[in-house]
This record gives C-alpha cells, structure tokens and sequence, in this order.
C-alpha cells in the first residue's frame, strides 16, 4: 500500500527536523551574529555596538589590505593551477588503471586524511627546513663529490607556501576529475585514436571537453581552500607571505577588532559566493554547447 504525501511529508519533516535545527543554531545563527559585528565598532576591550557602519568595509579597500588580498588571490590561483597540471595526469592514470591499481591508487590519495593537517605541516617542514631531510640528503651527497653545499633556503618563503598548499589541497582536485573522466564514455576516444588523432590531440580535443564540469568543480574546491588557508602560512611563509586568513586571525586575536575581521571574513565569503556563481554559469554555458 503506498504512502500518501501528507504522510511521506510528516516522516520527512521529522527526519530532516534535527539536522535543520542543527544547522540553524550552530552555523547559520552564529554566522548571522558574526555578519552583524561586521557592520559595527568596539567599545571598550569587550562590547561591540552594531550600528550599520560600512566602514569596516571601507577599511578593508585600504592598499595594505588589498595588496595583501590580491597577494592570497595569486597565490591560490598558483596553487590551483599547480594542481590541476599535477593532478590531471594522476587522476587520467586512476581512469584506466586495473579495478585493484584504483583501489590501491584511490587509497594513496585518501591516506594523507588519516593525519591531522597539523602533523602534515610540520612533517613537511621537516624535510623543507635548513637541516631537514631534502637538505641533508643534498649535503650527503654533494660531500660524496668532494664539494660544499650550502643549504637551500626552502621554508619561510613563497615556495614553501605554495608548495604546503598544493601538498595539501592536490587530493581536492584530483577526486572530483576522477568522478569526471571515469563517467566518460571510451569508444569516443578509441574512435579518436582510431582516426589518428593521437594522444595528446585525444587528450586535449575529447577529454578535456567532456570532463570540463568535473575540471571546473576540482578548480573550485581547491581555490576556496586555498584562499582561506591559514595554517599554511602561518607555519611555513615568512612575513611578506602572509596571506589574507592570516590578517583575519590577528584582528580577531590579538588587534581584538572583531568588527573588521568580521568584514574581512565577509569579503572572503563574498568572493567564495561569486566563484560558485560563476563555477555554476560556466557548467551551464557548457552543458548548452553540449545540447
């Protein structure tokens, strides 16, 4: 005997109720109180007034702010696009592995989930450092040859930013392309092979056009991480690598202006909301040219 709706709609309402008011209370009010701070100004160490003030936001189109905010823009663009020359081969090889390499494969890229972010960084700071492995394996060896090495200067630098952040955010892009291209459909690219076009001119004229939602998807969720990155630079960028999350932090810790960090983090969701709008437009104009 089916259900009827108002039943099906009770059993839903009942279900869904709990993580609703889950959802409400500890991320879309708490979210709403931190939105009101960025329109206010502190009074004293403690109180905040709200008083509909656009400064804060005025304040943040200040040059050292946008230097900065432009700064992090580049250097998640940099990370991004690393990971995608990096993670577009591995995920093609994931594609056409054995149904045991993907399993084995998928488990090497799921692996680095298992440790805290934390003992990554400095796991990676560990072989970056002046005396760390990469160095001293370098000096070793350079010995070997009877010459003298100085150690490479690879930590509190733009290189090591960039590359915690692609050694943290590569799995993020990787995924999502692998969703993508082992959906696709193989006999167009064994009629492309068959006609000659070769490899590369598969890759480029047949896959990349067919994954291109999953490519745009893995772009964005590796952006947005790397955007709002903190830890990264905080640990291994010296200081003219911090990047804009790291600003967000000293307001609301140590200047103890919660108003404008409360706008700067605003700014940063803003940017977030006009990357998933044009994610979604671009995934549109694509599935038209499809049609």
């Amino acid at each position: 005997m089916s259900q009827s709706w108002r039943e099906a709609r009770g059993s839903f309402s009942a279900s869904f109720a709990p993580p609703a008011l889950w959802l409400g209370l500890f991320f879309i009010v708490p979210m709403l109180i931190i939105w009101g701070y960025s329109f206010g100004r502190t009074i004293g160490m403690t109180e905040i007034a709200v008083t509909g003030s656009l400064s804060n936001y005025a304040r943040a189109f200040q040059p050292i702010y946008l230097s900065i905010l432009f700064k992090s823009l580049s250097i998640a663009a940099l990370t991004t696009l690393i990971c995608l020359v990096v993670g577009f081969p591995v995920a093609l090889m994931m594609t056409f592995a054995s149904a045991r390499g993907k399993v084995w494969l998928l488990l090497a890229l799921m692996l680095p989930f298992w440790t805290n972010l934390l003992i990554r960084t400095y796991a990676l700071m560990a072989v970056l450092r002046t005396r760390g492995f990469l160095n001293s394996s370098l000096e070793a060896l350079w010995s070997a040859f009877g010459g003298h090495f100085a150690p490479l200067p690879m930590m509190h630098n733009g290189f090591a930013v960039i590359l915690g952040l692609v050694y943290v955010n590569l799995p993020f892009l990787v995924l999502p392309l692998y969703a993508a291209l082992d959906r696709l459909d193989r006999s167009l690219l064994e009629a492309s092979l068959d006609l000659g076009a070769g490899h590369i001119r598969t890759i480029f004229r047949i896959v990349v056009p067919l994954a291109a939602p999953g490519i745009l998807s893995g772009v964005l969720i590796t952006f947005i991480p790397a955007l709002g990155s903190y830890l990264t630079p905080d640990l291994m960028g010296g200081a003219d690598n911090q990047m804009i999350a790291n600003v967000i932090e000293r307001q609301f810790k140590r200047a103890n202006d919660w108003p404008f960090g409360a706008a700067l983090s605003f700014l940063l969701m803003y940017l977030t909301l006009i990357s998933m709008v044009v994610q979604n437009w671009a995934s549109r104009q694509q599935a038209r040219s499809g049609l």
